[in-house]
């Protein structure tokens, strides 16, 4: 990784006259600004952000890494982190990965450029390395998903029995047909909530299994929904918020109504939950509490780097309104 030095070398100047180009000083001669510039391009050299906080007095970040800042769910756990997180006297960055573990590297390389006091993850999948993390001792917490690391921090829920307990709410209700909308194969949450759901079907001796995968978003829900369709469901269990917009834009268009004519249960209760007619039935969890334990675990490990890795269950309730009642 370049440093200060090596531009001062390539544009021919002092470091003093680096850091003061850098950081827009007009003292410095925009001719040599420039010469400076075209060096720490070439060399790939950006400032340590956080080293100049801290010259400065500047409160630490945190970087939160989540997986789709569009979904509720993550943007709850966003605010559980930063309400923590500014209490203790931290920034937090937010950095959105869109399911990519791309984009997922990519953040976490400017988390260890920026030398962040520690990391929120939620991982795109059980794989995800966090080995430069380790090696440079950035703290990480991994929330929702896990990681396959043992000895890592991480707050989760526990999403197999949410779904199981979901899909037999359905059973109970009296639907047979039950179809299953889930996220795509990898993404931890997505193999455990249809996991759960073929754990319900089991247990109360139902063999008919209709399943679908699409990517987590309301594009995706209505794209599954629609392959659904041609089964004739009677019931879906919905795996996130955003894939359920999606089917309940396909119910919709094939003139179906949920709860009528297809029971409907999906995972988050979200704003529009109890708007839409009839009200969502959701499996809520809590995502506050994921960000705000997350955050405390977290501040805990930067102050104490050798307490023994941490993992905290929760639990998620099932919400009943009209769309799983039959009428």
């Amino acid at each position: 990784m370049a440093t200060i030095s090596d531009v001062a070398r390539k544009a021919g100047v002092s470091t003093a006259t680096v850091s003061r180009a850098l950081n827009g000083k007009s003292t410095v001669d925009p001719a040599l600004v420039a010469r400076v510039r075209a060096a720490a391009a070439e060399l790939g050299y950006h400032p340590n952000g956080l080293a100049r906080n801290l010259r400065r007095q500047e409160t630490a970040v945190l970087a939160l890494i989540i997986s789709d800042v569009e979904n509720p769910f993550f943007t709850s756990i966003a605010r559980g982190v930063e309400d923590v997180a500014q209490t203790a006297g931290y920034s937090v960055v937010l950095c959105n990965s869109d399911e990519s573990a791309d984009k997922e590297r990519r953040y976490i390389d400017v988390a260890l450029q920026e030398r962040v006091a520690g990391v929120v993850l939620s991982p795109t999948d059980v794989s995800s390395s966090i080995e430069r993390l380790r090696q440079r001792g950035t703290p990480v917490v991994a929330v929702d998903r896990p990681l396959a690391e043992s000895t890592s921090d991480q707050v989760l829920v526990d999403t197999r029995l949410a779904a199981c307990e979901a899909t037999g709410h359905l059973i109970t209700a009296g639907y047979r047909r039950i179809g299953c909308v889930t996220g795509p194969a990898g993404v931890r949450t997505a193999d455990d909530r249809l996991a759960g759901y073929r754990d319900a079907l089991e247990a109360a001796g139902v063999g008919l299994r209709l399943e679908s995968r699409a990517e987590y978003r309301a594009s995706g829900g209505r794209q599954a929904t629609r392959e659904l369709l041609t089964e004739s469901p009677d019931a879906l269990l919905v795996a996130n918020s955003a894939m359920a917009i999606g089917a309940l834009e396909a119910l919709g268009a094939a003139g179906l109504r949920p709860g009528r004519d297809v029971g409907v249960v999906a995972f988050d209760d979200v704003p529009w939950a109890t708007l839409i007619d009839p009200p969502l039935t959701v499996v809520a969890q809590p995502a506050y509490e994921i960000g705000t334990e997350a955050a405390k675990l977290l501040l805990a490990r930067i102050a104490d780097p050798s307490l023994p890795p941490a993992a905290t269950t929760l639990g998620a309730r099932l919400i009943e309104r009209g769309s799983s009642r039959r009428g």
